[in-house]
């Protein structure tokens, strides 16, 4: 078995929600909070999510699509990811993974990135300094 993974709970994810919501406009509230509990009780099952990379890319997938909030599911998607990376040690990996995810959150919620290229994409955003072309190429058809 590998290093300890860290979680959050779902009153953090609550927290994180509102204080983008309080700073970067939009409507306040849950639309369905047990679906993000859910995701959230269910990326620490190692059987179904066995690596890392594996339960980043579910959470960041559960909040984009399931709409546990009013508003900002993208953005709550994107913050919370960047806290799952930084809580487990990827600190590197935090600044580009905010910057590249915003288009792919966008184009995650649009059904143009499925979660299979979700997780190639968060992948290569931890572990290569940049897309390979195989994977630009993959990102260019699927938002054409």
């Amino acid at each position: 078995m590998g290093e300890k993974i860290l979680y959050f709970d779902i009153q953090h994810a609550v927290e994180v929600h509102d204080w983008i919501i309080d700073n970067s406009g939009g409507l306040h509230g849950a639309n369905d909070l047990g679906r993000l509990e859910s995701a959230l009780q269910h990326i620490q099952n190692d059987l179904y999510y066995p690596e890392f990379i594996v339960k980043l890319t579910h959470l960041v997938f559960a909040i984009n699509k399931f709409h546990a909030f009013n508003d900002g599911n993208k953005r709550s998607s994107i913050a919370l990811g960047c806290y799952f990376l930084e809580l487990n040690g990827y600190d590197y990996a935090v600044q580009n993974f905010a910057m590249e995810m915003e288009n792919i959150a966008v184009w995650l919620a649009e059904g143009k990135i499925d979660k299979e290229l979700l997780a190639e994409i968060i992948e290569s955003l931890i572990y290569e300094e940049d897309y390979s072309e195989e994977l630009k190429l993959k990102i260019a058809i699927a938002v054409s």
